[in-house]
């Protein structure tokens, strides 16, 4: 399994613990230098959010990987993590819908987690 698919497997299993909705892996090695993945993620409300990005953080950290970058706070709707392979969109779905970053990267390719598993 690549590092950026155990990064993925990791992510969403955190993501799943803390009840997240509407989990997406779009990949994007393709189309776009950034990352391999995005993992983009809904909660219901910002005590969720928060949860979720700090679950993430946590898996993430105890395997070894630490986020170069995460842009938005405990107030954001919108919560981008950064762990340079992968990039784990955090939304409210108000926000998920209003930026619809799957509509924007319709060329990556959409992935199943069972495809992520079984590599």
């Amino acid at each position: 399994m690549s590092q950026s698919n155990e990064m993925v497997k990791i992510a969403c299993h955190a993501l799943s613990e803390k009840k997240a909705e509407d989990v997406r892996i779009i990949d994007i090695s393709e189309i776009s230098p950034i990352a391999d993945y995005f993992v983009i993620a809904s909660g219901a409300n910002a005590n969720q959010l928060q949860a979720m990005v700090d679950a993430v953080d946590e898996e993430l950290t105890k395997a070894g990987y630490t986020a170069k970058q995460v842009e938005g706070n405990r107030n954001s709707s919108w919560i981008l993590m950064d762990y340079n392979d992968i990039v784990v969109h955090v939304f409210s779905k108000e926000d998920r819908l209003f930026y619809d970053l799957e509509r924007i990267w319709t060329d990556g390719k959409k992935v199943e987690l069972e495809d992520i598993l079984a590599e």
